[in-house]
Parts: C-alpha cells; structure tokens; sequence
C-alpha cells in the first residue's frame, strides 16, 4: 500500500511541477508581453492592443496552471481554525473531504471546459486576432482542470490508503501556510 501511495504522490508531483512551469513561462512571458506594451503605448505611442489581450490570456494559464501545485503543496485557502483543532480520524476526514471537494469541482471544471472547447470548435469563433481560434485560449480550462484532477485525486487515494499526502500541514506551523495569511 505504501508504495502504491509513493506512486501516486510521484505522479501527482510530476503532473503539477510540469503545470506550475508552464505557469512560470506563462508569467514571464506577460512580464515581458506587457513591458513591450507600455514601452509601445507611452514611450512610442504606438498602442497594441493585441499584447493586452494576450496578456489577460496568460494570466488565465498561469492561474489555471498553478492551481494545481498549490493543491499538491496544500497552500489553498483552508479553514484553519477548524482543521487544526481536529485530531486522529476527524482530521483525517476533514483532510479527505476537502481533497475530495477539490476532485469533484476540478471534474466540473474538465467537463465543462471540454464541452466549451467543443462547442467552440464547432461552430468556429475566432479571437479578435487574426488567425487565432478562441478554442486555443480555453483549452486551459480542460487542461488545468485535468492537472487539479490528477493532484487531488491522488491525495485522497494517499488518505484512503491510510498514509498522508506530501506537505500535509501539521499544524506546528508558526506561519499559516497559504500566502493570503501570510499577507504576500
């Protein structure tokens, strides 16, 4: 059973490093992407607007992309304050639920984000840029939301098979673990 849970929280962490460093291209590209813009608007005055567009486009994957880490390193937004009063087979159960909430909204997230990719498919929308189809840019949903899948299910076979998933928090902790607390 153990090993079975090391292969598991091996593929959940190749799946999410792999996402997290398509978010990290992702950032830096809309670092650079919009550098180019405001040098181009303000100091050129020359204005392009499809740098913006792409820009918010990049935002979407790096979010979509990260989320998946984040789930993996539980650096989420918790309940805090209850889950780490909780001991033994509560916390546990507290920890199941919640990787098991994060399954079930990330197969949403696929399916519906299959089904808008379809449809977009078929009935041929286009960007407001030339030659690129809408489809390309909500592929990420389908994709982050396959990586936020993989990740969470594999933490919750890791509970079910009675081992704890890699950065479970312990609650000794002198800073809470996701960044919104921590105020970055």
């Amino acid at each position: 059973m153990r090993a079975v849970a090391r292969l598991l929280s091996g593929l959940a962490a190749v799946v999410a490093r792999l996402a997290a460093a398509f978010a990290g291209l992702a950032t830096v590209l809309c670092l650079v992407l919009v550098a180019i813009s405001v040098g181009a608007r303000y100091l050129a005055g020359l204005p392009q607007p499809w740098i913006d567009k792409t820009a918010g486009w990049l935002v979407v994957a790096l979010v979509l992309l990260a989320a998946p880490e984040a789930q993996r390193r539980f650096e989420h937004i918790g309940v805090d304050v209850l889950t780490g009063r909780l001991r033994g087979g509560a916390s546990r159960g507290a920890r199941l639920l919640g990787t098991l909430s994060v399954a079930l909204v990330a197969g949403i997230l696929l399916r519906s984000g299959l089904e808008t990719v379809e449809f977009s498919r078929m009935i041929g929308v286009m960007t407001e840029i030339e030659g690129v189809p809408v489809w390309w840019i909500q592929a990420l949903l389908p994709i982050g939301a396959a990586a936020l899948l993989v990740v969470s299910l594999a933490q919750s076979a890791v509970l079910l098979l009675g081992g704890e998933p890699d950065y479970l928090p312990t609650g000794d902790e002198e800073l809470p673990r996701d960044t919104l607390a921590r105020g970055e």
